[in-house]
């Protein structure tokens, strides 16, 4: 799991914490949208406010609790297709070209 967060880092915005994408809907080193940060607090138990989101330290949680949750059972790659795309990313053509950049990033971690 920690590899796949490094690797999600790494594609959505390079490990910059103060970045912004998606016309200004997604931010920080994960590049999360406010629908996600309020699931994924939820799935953690915490009521951090979406401006935490830029919060390298607490923005890993979020993601690792999201993941956990949505991804129980599924490969890496599933997983990150779910970062990618929602709770049912995993199913999506739309997400295929996204988890072939996470593999590209894995392979040249390994």
């Amino acid at each position: 799991m920690e590899l796949l967060l490094n690797a999600i880092a790494a594609v959505e915005s390079r490990h910059d914490s103060g970045a912004v994408g998606d016309n200004g809907r997604a931010v920080g080193i994960y590049q999360i949208h406010r629908s996600y940060w309020a699931d994924g607090t939820r799935i953690l138990g915490v009521t951090w406010d979406y401006r935490d989101a830029r919060d390298p330290q607490k923005a890993r949680q979020v993601v690792r609790a999201y993941l956990s949750h949505y991804g129980k059972g599924k490969t890496l790659l599933e997983m990150a297709r779910i970062h990618n795309g929602g709770p049912a990313g995993h199913k999506k053509e739309a997400t295929v070209t996204y988890a072939r950049r996470i593999e590209q990033v894995l392979d040249s971690a390994a």
